[in-house]
C-alpha cells in the first residue's frame, strides 16, 4: 500500500473506495458530518477501512485524494459543496472558450474544475510550486485528460528567482513561503514572475483567476497589476484572506483603487470583478 504522503502511479480506480469506505463517504457527503469539524475523523475512519489514498469524482472532474494529509483533499472528499460558491462565480464569468488562472493550485480542485467550463478551447493554467502536491495535481491532470489546463512547478512571486516553502501543522495544503527563518522541512523552489508564467504560456486575456498562497497574495498581485497590460487584467477574481495579516501591502484595496468591486465576501475568501 503507498504510504498517505507519497503519490502512487496506479491508474486511476485502482484505490476507488471499497463498499465500506463509500458508505461513509456517502454518510458524510450527505449529512452535517461534511462540515469541517467532523472532517478529520471521517478521514480517519475512511483510512481505517483502508490506508492510502482515494479515487473519486469530484465537480466532474478525476482526483485521487490523499485525504490524511490534506485539508483541501479531505474537504473535497467529504463535502460536494466545498468551494462551491467560489467556484460558481468564477464560472459566471468564464465564459466556453476562456482563460482561467489558478495561483496556487494545490492538487487541482479549482483548475480542474474550471477546465471542463472552458471546454477545450479554452485554457487554464494551474501554479503549483510544492513537488509533492504538484505531483498529485499533475496526476489529477492526467486522469481527468484535461488537455486543456498548462501546469507550472513553480511559485508566483514578486520577482524571478527562487523562495524558500514549507508545510505546518501536517496540512499540506497550507504550505507557505517562508518570511523567518526556515524549518529543517523547507525545501527551495523556483519563484517566477505570474506577467512570466503568462506570457509563457501564451496568454494575452484572463476572464477569472483565483490566488491562495497562504499570506504571499499582495506580493503576486501588487506587482502584477503594477506592470501588466489592463488587456491582460482578469475580469473576477478571488482571493483567500485568511491570512492578509501576512500582508505587506493591502492588494484587496489596490485592486479596489484599480477599478475592481467587492462582490461579496466568505469566511475565507474575497470576490471581486470589473
Amino acid at each position: 500500500m503507498t504510504p498517505d504522503n507519497a503519490p502512487s502511479s496506479a491508474p486511476f480506480g485502482a484505490y476507488a473506495p471499497n463498499a465500506a469506505q463509500a458508505a461513509i463517504i456517502r454518510l458524510a457527503t450527505r449529512s452535517g458530518l461534511k462540515r469541517g469539524a467532523f472532517r478529520p475523523w471521517m478521514s480517519r475512519l475512511v483510512n481505517l477501512l483502508r490506508g492510502g489514498p482515494v479515487d473519486v469524482q469530484y465537480q466532474g472532474a478525476s482526483f485521487r485524494f490523499y485525504h490524511q494529509g490534506s485539508a483541501t483533499e479531505r474537504g473535497a472528499l467529504f463535502n460536494p459543496d466545498y468551494n462551491l460558491d467560489e467556484l460558481d462565480f468564477l464560472r459566471q464569468h468564464t465564459p466556453a472558450g476562456g482563460v482561467f488562472v489558478d495561483v496556487g493550485a494545490n492538487v487541482g480542485t479549482f483548475a480542474l474544475v474550471m477546465a471542463r467550463q472552458v471546454g477545450t478551447k479554452g485554457k487554464v493554467v494551474a501554479i503549483e510550486p510544492h513537488p509533492v502536491t504538484f505531483a498529485r495535481l499533475a496526476f489529477n491532470h492526467a486522469a481527468s485528460n484535461a488537455t486543456q489546463v498548462r501546469l507550472v512547478q513553480a511559485a508566483a512571486g514578486d520577482s524571478d528567482g527562487e523562495l524558500m516553502i514549507e508545510t505546518g501543522g501536517g496540512n499540506l495544503g497550507a504550505t507557505h513561503v517562508v518570511s523567518g527563518p526556515a524549518s529543517a522541512d523547507a525545501i527551495k523552489v523556483p519563484s517566477l514572475r505570474l506577467t512570466r508564467i503568462l506570457d509563457e504560456a501564451g496568454v494575452a486575456r484572463i476572464d477569472s483567476l483565483k490566488i491562495d498562497v497562504e499570506g504571499f497574495e499582495d506580493r503576486v498581485l501588487i506587482g502584477f497589476f503594477r506592470d501588466a497590460p489592463q488587456s491582460l487584467w482578469p475580469r473576477a477574481v478571488v482571493i483567500e484572506h485568511l491570512s492578509q495579516n501576512e500582508w505587506r501591502e493591502d492588494c484587496i484595496a489596490d485592486m479596489v483603487a484599480r477599478g475592481f468591486a467587492v462582490a461579496r465576501r466568505t469566511r475565507s475568501n474575497t470576490f471581486l470583478s470589473r
